[in-house]
């Protein structure tokens, strides 16, 4: 999973030596003088109005359907805490829907610090709700609903949302429009043929936020029978007010009948299944009820059905934890086939050839899952690949070791996959020819032969190169040590570059030769899908990112248009995290001083004491150790690795900024923008 900070990198803003705001943009509007810019420039959205604002950093707008999600998810997550049997969805004839379900019921007493209705308090605030609290005692040990803004968008983007909940013997009312209030808490007494407890939310969707009002029927129906089937023991329906006609489901199988419904083909062996969880006994690993419950079908053709969740989350994107079942999939069976002598000589097996025939439903269970994104479409949680991994590897083993003939059945298949892929391997490698030149002596080249697999990291230092050739992937991943700082090569011939030994090493390695941006240069001997600039976390690393940014900017061009240029990110600190209520203590780490605080007041709202953790700071890759390195900078399904292109600017004024901070002659127009942009730099002493 290569994580994009913050989209696609820009060649200026990383050039400029992690200050965005140096050489950006003034942000003046049309018309306005230099000199207007200020205090009443600022402008502060309260409340819900950021939602307004920017509807689509929230949610998704094609349709109402995420923000009714928002308000089913919540009824979810008392499914998942054990307090709720029923989840009714209404369509009503209005254009309204209404989510009914029947748990503890939203609290409607005053906060005791805002002393607001708390329910008012959910619809009205961002980042307001009862899942933060992760420990002992708290609300939800597991839910999907994390960052308290969920149902305050709802709201936000309705032109009307009413509220009753049940709880303690009244029925409490509130309606909103807009996200005001308009019809403030009214409490009466439950009467006696009412029900004790659980919520009522209907809302009436603002037309003008979304390009079509009408929720998509397939969709939806989808999503309520995917949350039955997650949720063995409660009762969905789904009612059409205008038609009358209403739809049931509720599953005491689970997954397994799930998805023999769904597939395209008969599976080669039985289906394999499981679930596993942590238990009291597990804890210094992880969480007491974490895990995972899973189905598995193989299938020789046909389309393969995949779909996963994380604490009944739908994760259409995927993520971690689906590189957690891939991982654990592919070494179970990879064992079994090293067991019983199975693999072909010259065969090499890889984790796509196991995974690729497979047709799966994954349910994981994250006590504190971190999602990309507001909409959570995918997992972004390190500690779920690990996690996954773990709790499907062992009982996946043993599934195979006690059927040893389906087990043979399987692996016939994956070798096969594994077969097909090297012929497509060797065919394109032919087609290159076999003029190479002689590779530099400390490049450690990796085995594939496939481009859009390899890898080449060009290290900053021997001693990081040394960590980085035990902790990378040998088959995907090479690895180009680099000694001091490159040469800056903005205003360097190009018959004169191959005299510095460092770019000429790079020049060989890549199989590229240098060009202009009007030239047309031969790619057919690139040797590495990707060309990754993996230097410190700190000034001097990004000061080498700047200089490798330089030399392929200004000599490889058409690698950055083409999309293969990128820049690893690892991180600066390191955390000893203390246990902490149900989370075990653990390693935390953070990109720069902005994650670390985030890390730290993170820990403290989940109850650890001020001194009770530690920080170490990396001096350099060559600290960390291999496995460290792997997690966080070299393993695609946790690192961070951010593209680089043009971003905002144009060829032209990429060109223009780096004249400024690389040429030679200016000198003056650098001392310019240090006087205009000095006060924002940070300097890291």
């Amino acid at each position: 999973m290569d994580v994009q900070l913050s989209g696609r990198a820009c060649l200026q803003s990383t050039a400029m030596a992690s200050n965005p705001k140096l050489g950006g943009s003034s942000g003046r509007s049309p018309g306005q003088s230099p000199g207007h810019y200020g205090e009443d420039s600022i402008r502060v959205l309260k409340g819900l109005e950021p939602v307004k604002q920017r509807p689509g950093m929230y949610t998704r707008t094609e349709t109402p359907l995420h923000i009714v999600q928002e308000v089913i998810d919540n009824a979810a997550d008392e499914a998942l805490a054990g307090v709720c049997k029923r989840i009714a969805l209404t369509l009503h004839t209005d254009g309204s829907v209404s989510v009914d379900d029947d748990g503890r019921g939203i609290p409607f007493g005053l906060h005791p610090e805002e002393q607001v209705p708390v329910v008012e308090i959910v619809f009205t605030r961002l980042h307001a709700g009862g899942k933060f609290d992760k420990g002992a005692g708290g609300a939800y040990s597991f839910s999907g609903g994390l960052h308290g803004v969920g149902v305050s968008v709802t709201n936000a983007l309705a032109r009307r949302l009413q509220v009753t909940v049940w709880r303690e013997g009244q029925v409490a009312s509130l309606a909103f429009s807009g996200g005001d209030v308009i019809e403030p808490l009214a409490l009466r007494k439950a009467a006696s043929g009412d029900r004790k407890h659980g919520t009522t939310v209907r809302v009436w969707p603002d037309a003008k936020y979304f390009e079509a009002t009408e929720l998509p029927r397939n969709e939806l129906v989808h999503l309520l029978r995917s949350k039955a089937v997650l949720m063995p023991g409660v009762t969905v329906t789904l009612t059409h007010e205008k038609t009358g006609e209403t739809q049931t489901w509720a599953y005491q199988g689970g997954l397994r009948d799930y998805l023999m419904q769904g597939l395209a083909a008969e599976p080669l062996i039985p289906l394999l299944e499981g679930a596993n969880y942590a238990s009291g006994n597990e804890t210094e690993n992880f969480a007491e009820g974490e895990g995972a419950a899973w189905v598995l079908a193989f299938t020789e053709d046909g389309n393969v059905l995949r779909e996963s969740y994380v604490n009944l989350i739908p994760t259409v994107a995927g993520g971690t934890h689906e590189s957690g079942l891939k991982d654990g999939l592919f070494g179970a069976i990879k064992a079994f086939i090293d067991l019983h002598s199975l693999l072909p000589k010259g065969v090499k097996l890889m984790p796509e050839d196991v995974f690729s025939r497979a047709s799966f439903v994954l349910s994981a269970k994250v006590l504190d899952p971190q999602f990309q994104g507001q909409t959570k479409e995918r997992l972004n949680s390190r500690d779920a690949l690990r996690l996954v991994s773990a709790f499907t590897r062992a009982p996946l083993e043993l599934w195979l070791n006690q059927h040893v003939e389906q087990g043979k059945k399987l692996a016939e298949l994956v070798i096969k996959q594994a077969q097909t892929r090297q012929r497509a391997s060797q065919r394109v490698e032919k087609r290159k020819g076999s003029g190479v030149a002689v590779l530099p002596g400390k490049l450690t080249d990796c085995e594939s032969r496939d481009l859009a697999l390899n890898e080449v990291f060009l290290v900053e230092g021997d001693s990081a190169g040394g960590s980085a050739k035990m902790g990378r992937d040998k088959e995907t991943q090479a690895i180009l040590p680099l000694r001091g700082k490159v040469l800056n090569a903005w205003e360097v011939e190009r018959d004169r570059l191959f005299a510095n030994n460092e770019i000429h090493d790079i020049a060989v390695a890549i199989g590229v030769d240098p060009h202009g941006p009007n030239d047309s240069p031969d790619l057919s001997g690139l040797r590495y899908g990707k060309v990754c600039i993996l230097s410190d976390a700190d000034v001097d690393g990004s000061h080498i990112q700047v200089l490798l940014l330089t030399l392929f900017f200004r000599h490889f061009p058409k690698l950055i248009e083409a999309g293969h240029v990128y820049i690893a990110k690892p991180p600066l600190f390191r955390v000893d995290a203390p246990a902490r209520g149900k989370k075990p203590a653990a390693k935390l780490y953070a990109l720069d001083q902005g994650e670390l605080d985030a890390t730290l007041d993170k820990l403290r709202k989940e109850g650890a004491r001020e001194s009770a953790w530690s920080i170490s700071r990396f001096k350099g890759l060559g600290e960390m150790n291999a496995g460290q390195l792997w997690e966080t900078t070299l393993n695609p399904e946790t690192r961070r690795l951010l593209p680089v292109a043009y971003g905002e600017l144009d060829f032209a004024g990429t060109v223009d900024s780096f004249t400024k901070l690389m040429g030679k002659g200016e000198a003056a127009a650098r001392r310019e923008l240090m006087e205009l942009h000095g006060d924002a730099v940070e300097i890291d002493v």
